[in-house]
């Protein structure tokens, strides 16, 4: 059974906005008493979040779809509905996100470190929220915004100082064994190692994790073997550790061999693996004619430049030696690393000229807009109220989408498309009339609302009628 997962692919669904409410207040002798209409909730986020006390994908793996919870709608009498609830998902250390097309969205490194997958939608406003001098009864409301849909890949990239590379059955994780407290299952067969493993060293003051990563052959770097399963754990390492075999069976194989297919991989690779600081050991020097093998090769390794250390894992031989070295080189990077700077905030305000959307005519002669703003507006409208629909016309124009259809050269009756290709909205285009405006009433109004009180109307009537009467008399001339 699988108990190790470095690489899955995560469906994440954003909690979708709670709709508004539209409503009017009632009660004994109100029977219009205004709008009172709640807002809708705010649907929940999906959030990643750096956990050290998890160290496989696995979960995901058998349980790749996510969604948080939607927000409540509002209600009557100004309740506004609950937000939707974030779901958190904990990942490993040094968890990379990746879109589909494999661009990185977030590298996750450090503890609590967090990355927003998917952000949930916002909730509609009531009528209450919407009412104005202008709109005194708005009789609609504005409908939640949908949650974000999103496919994401994770990566995990193992977080380590050092890396123990080498063959197969070369005696990586007896050496990780013996230099920490890691146990990791060590047998007489290839490809004992399946998953990385990761131990802590300590060197005298000098505190170091060092990782075993599964052995590689010739072809990793294509796929072959475990091949890339487990290269990309290599990739956050400072330090490099050849780890030769100098008592294996195979009468095609050679430390010195050995050594050049796992470098030739390594930059075949890439990721500037092939100008990191390394280590050459020469394990299993205890074993009959190991060391023989280990004092014949040393001198070529060492005209190559690199450091080697004769070691044997078994007989705990050398080990000192070769901890100490790693913490030289590991402290030196630590040293070399630039010093964290606090967070500045930046503040960017949008260009005085940004409009927020733009217009594009298509080569069929549709009109395109583009931009958060209309986009968000028109999944909030509902296009079965009238008023609504007029409520959306009034607040594009104010944007000054209108203007810049007439730039662009549309006319009445083109078609406007307003979101992307495969989620538009596509009406026939009128400009807002203007003429007449003033018999139609002002959009969004009732009437009702501003109706006179039957009593204040019979007040008004009776004075008008004394008025008259006045104005009869001092008009009357005696004869």
């Amino acid at each position: 059974m699988t108990t190790f997962v470095d690489r899955v692919e995560l469906h994440v669904a954003a909690g979708s906005g709670g709709h508004g409410c539209a409503s009017v207040h009632r009660e004994k002798f109100k029977p219009l008493g205004g709008p009172d209409g709640g807002n809708g909730g705010r649907g929940g986020d999906v959030i990643l979040v750096v956990d050290q006390s998890v160290t496989t994908l696995l979960d995901y793996h058998h349980s790749p779809h996510r969604k948080a919870t939607n927000g409540a709608p509002g209600a009557g009498d100004n309740r506004s509905g609950k937000d939707g609830q974030d779901l958190v998902l904990p990942v490993p250390d040094g968890t990379v996100v990746l879109d589909k097309a494999g661009n990185v969205l977030a590298d996750l490194v450090g503890q609590g470190t967090t990355f927003i997958a998917a952000q949930g939608g916002r909730g509609g406003l009531g009528n209450a929220a919407l009412a104005s001098a202008r709109r005194k009864a708005p009789g609609f409301a504005l409908l939640g915004v949908p949650g974000d849909l999103r496919d994401v890949v994770l990566e995990l990239k193992t977080v380590a100082d050092v890396a123990l590379v080498g063959y197969p059955s070369a005696g990586k994780s007896s050496l990780i064994s013996v230099l920490s407290a890691a146990k990791p299952k060590i047998a007489d067969y290839p490809f004992t190692t399946l998953v990385p493993n990761l131990g802590v060293v300590t060197a005298g003051a000098t505190v170091y994790t060092i990782a075993d990563v599964p052995g590689l052959i010739p072809g990793a770097s294509q796929g072959k073997g475990l091949g890339l399963e487990f290269l990309r754990h290599v990739e956050r390492c400072s330090v490099l550790v050849h780890v030769l075999d100098t008592a294996t069976l195979e009468s095609d194989r050679d430390p010195v061999s050995d050594l050049d297919v796992i470098e030739a991989e390594l930059k075949e690779y890439g990721a500037g693996l092939e100008n990191r600081p390394r280590l050459v050991v020469l394990n299993k020097i205890d074993v009959p004619d190991g060391q023989d093998l280990a004092d014949l090769v040393r001198p070529d390794l060492e005209e190559r430049g690199y450091r080697v250390f004769e070691v044997s894992a078994v007989a705990h031989k050398g080990l000192k030696e070769l901890s100490f070295a790693l913490a030289e080189l590991v402290g030196a990077h630590r040293a070399a690393q630039p010093k964290e700077e606090s967070t500045r905030v930046v503040i960017r305000p949008k260009a005085v000229d940004d409009a927020g959307f733009t217009v594009v005519r298509e080569e069929d002669g549709l009109f395109r807009v583009r931009g958060d703003k209309p986009e968000r507006w028109v999944r909030q409208t509902d296009f079965s109220n009238d008023e609504a629909v007029g409520y959306l016309a009034d607040r594009l124009n104010r944007l000054g989408v209108e203007d810049e259809l007439m730039k662009a050269g549309a006319r009445s009756g083109d078609g406007v498309a307003i979101g992307p290709e495969d989620n538009a909205v596509v009406f026939d285009w009128e400009p807002t009339m203007m003429a007449g405006a003033e018999m139609l009433g002002r959009r969004g109004e009732d009437h009702r609302m501003e109706a006179p009180r039957p009593a204040a109307q019979r007040r008004r009537d009776r004075q008008a009628e004394r008025d008259e009467a006045q104005q009869e008399y001092d008009d009357f001339e005696p004869f």
